[in-house]
């Protein structure tokens, strides 16, 4: 029988649709595999010896044989870094001027690669750079949120094959984030404890729904997921803002990161996905009540018209199945560092 699940952190409801289930292998989908594109393409701004093609350079991280990951202005930014932020309102009408910051992080000078399929070091270096401008932009005042994301894929929005990240620097508090920022603060003062870090306890205890874990992190499918193979990492240590992130920590989610990733790779054939780190908004940073962590949302099924009128999901694989799958998964170890093939 199909069930109604309750998300307790995000407050979403969603439909577990058993009596039209999927098997978690039918979602496998067909896509190019990165070693079947060229290592080099000349059209391609984000490719090493296309430099110039760019926006402007913001950070970068380079050895002896060239930059290993590069983090740009986006040449067609949804926000701008120039000017002050100023509000205007008449009534019912509201209005900000779009100040804030969009860069792109250029992930690896080779064109034929993936994160699923990158070695340790390279993964390391891109969150490496994710701390970085983390930590830079939120020194501007005109900063409210910083939001991390990864589109994987034509099904995930992206319009460029070069692997590649995402920062958008907002004035505002989004309204998804404020809200579920107020839901941890109500949690926290009802039960006097975190609700991430409860919801971690639960479901190590609970583990038919962890996909990996490691020394600092687990990675498992959310009681109420969203969709098939709806992934949450979460930190153990308790931390609200992703700049906190330790050095260690770093190379821990890189492994963590890699293995899941290789996971959806090898199971649902290199699927498209989007992944989003969700962090406190930048003027409170430390707190006892909100936790960040990382979110992968696999594209293997369609919003349809029920999701956008009611704003619930309908999710046709049961969360434990799709965690019992990936589980099954094997993947190799990390690759060698791939720096020597720049």
């Amino acid at each position: 029988m199909n069930e109604l699940r309750h998300n307790i952190i995000t407050r979403d409801w969603v439909i577990i649709a058993t009596d039209r289930a999927h098997r978690p292998d039918e979602f496998n989908q067909q896509r190019p595999a990165p070693a079947d594109l060229p290592p080099y393409r000349e059209d391609c701004p984000f490719c090493a010896g296309n430099e110039a093609r760019t926006g402007v350079e913001t950070a970068i991280l380079s050895d002896e044989r060239g930059w290993r990951v590069r983090a740009v202005l986006n040449k067609f930014p949804a926000l701008s870094p120039d000017g002050e932020v100023v509000r205007q309102q008449g009534h019912i009408y509201r209005s900000l001027t779009a100040v804030g910051v969009h860069e792109v992080i250029i992930e690896h000078p080779r064109h034929n690669v993936t994160l699923a399929l990158l070695s340790l070091t390279d993964i390391v270096d891109v969150l490496r750079m994710y701390r970085e401008r983390y930590r830079y932009l939120r020194k501007d005042p005109r900063i409210s949120t910083i939001v991390i994301f990864k589109n994987h894929g034509r099904g995930a929005g992206t319009s460029l094959e070069h692997p590649h990240s995402q920062i958008a620097a907002t004035p505002i508090v989004p309204n998804q984030l404020r809200l579920r920022t107020q839901e941890a603060i109500r949690y926290f003062d009802d039960w006097g404890e975190c609700i991430f870090c409860r919801t971690l306890a639960e479901e190590l205890k609970a583990g038919d729904r962890i996909v990996c874990e490691s020394k600092y992190f687990v990675a498992f499918v959310p009681y109420a997921a969203l969709s098939p193979f709806h992934l949450w990492i979460f930190p153990r240590r308790h931390v609200s803002s992703f700049e906190d992130i330790s050095d260690e920590e770093i190379e821990d989610l890189a492994e963590i990161l890699r293995v899941v990733l290789a996971k959806l790779y090898v199971g649902l054939n290199n699927p498209d996905y989007n992944y989003t780190i969700r962090s406190i908004p930048t003027d409170e940073h430390r707190t006892n009540y909100f936790h960040w962590y990382l979110a992968i949302v696999p594209r293997v099924s369609l919003t349809a018209g029920f999701e956008m009128g009611s704003g619930m999901y309908i999710n046709t694989t049961l969360p434990e199945a799709s965690a019992e799958f990936l589980r099954s998964i094997p993947v190799g170890e990390s690759p060698a560092n791939s720096g020597g093939d720049r």
